[in-house]
């Protein structure tokens, strides 16, 4: 699985906070809350957790009990350096392509954010089978924000942001060490996967809305976007160029729109 840097995660973690839609954060907490008894904190597993974004956007009165998961021991331990001392929180390295493997004991809800876009349709059916199974004994259910729908729209326009965007969606499909990425077909694979196996999904959308104030999110994001389609037969290496710098001049004053989607599945 690719890597993410503490700097990056960091730089886009108050546009994810302001992209998550709230109504389906909020449906999350209260099955949660319906669920947990008095007795013993209902346990959410987060997948590819990086430092506790989740944790961070999840906070609330509901006492939880987080078991975070990563295959980046780096990320990990700046999670529990950062929440370690407040909530209960365990870390736990590991594969997280392998389904069989993932601590999921005891859990109630799994999570992940900006994580599934990067999975197989194989993962996603394995893991729908995992949680039904699971939820034999006790109702388990996935709650997963911020999923690339494939859409991304740039103020001012450029000739060059319909073949860009087109060549960043193939390599979003590449394998990112799960098998072939679902990409901007998370969203829907997810759904269709988890209502066949019995669960009620809701979902919503999340965009990033980015402006001027997100100008260095906006620099690290366009440089990333062309160095991802950098070797795109389609694009002239000088053309790219020009769309890098078009779009670096206008961090700014200019808008960029990405869509995401989040769901929430819960066992009937």
């Amino acid at each position: 699985m690719s890597g993410f840097s503490i700097d990056w995660l960091n730089l886009r973690e108050d546009a994810d906070r302001r992209a998550r839609d709230q109504a389906l954060r909020e449906r999350a907490l209260r099955w949660l809350a319906e669920e947990s008894s008095s007795d013993q904190e209902p346990v959410v597993v987060d997948l590819g957790a990086g430092t506790g974004s989740t944790l961070r956007a999840l906070s609330t009165q509901v006492p939880l009990s987080w078991r975070l998961v990563d295959n980046d021991k780096t990320l990990l331990t700046e999670a529990q350096r950062r929440h370690g001392r407040t909530q209960n929180v365990e870390t736990c390295l590991a594969d997280l392509a392998d389904v069989e493997t993932l601590p999921l004991d005891g859990v109630r809800l799994v999570t992940a954010s900006a994580l599934f876009d990067l999975v197989s349709a194989n993962f996603i059916e394995a893991l729908a089978k995992e949680l039904k199974t699971r939820g034999r004994q006790n109702p388990v259910g996935l709650y997963t924000a911020l999923n690339y729908d494939g859409t991304t729209h740039w103020t001012p326009a450029h000739p060059l942001d319909e073949v860009v965007l087109q060549a960043f969606n193939r390599d979003q499909r590449k394998d990112k060490g799960f098998g072939p990425a679902l990409g901007p077909d998370a969203g829907s694979a997810i759904a269709r996967v988890f209502s066949e196996a019995g669960f009620e999904v809701h979902s919503a959308t999340s965009p990033w809305v980015l402006e001027g104030a997100d100008q260095h999110m906006v620099s690290a994001l366009i440089t990333g976007i062309a160095g991802a389609v950098s070797d795109s037969p389609e694009i002239d290496s000088q053309a790219l160029k020009d769309w890098v710098r078009f779009r670096h001049s206008n961090v700014q004053t200019g808008t960029c729109t990405v869509g995401h989607i989040d769901l929430l599945a819960l066992p009937v």
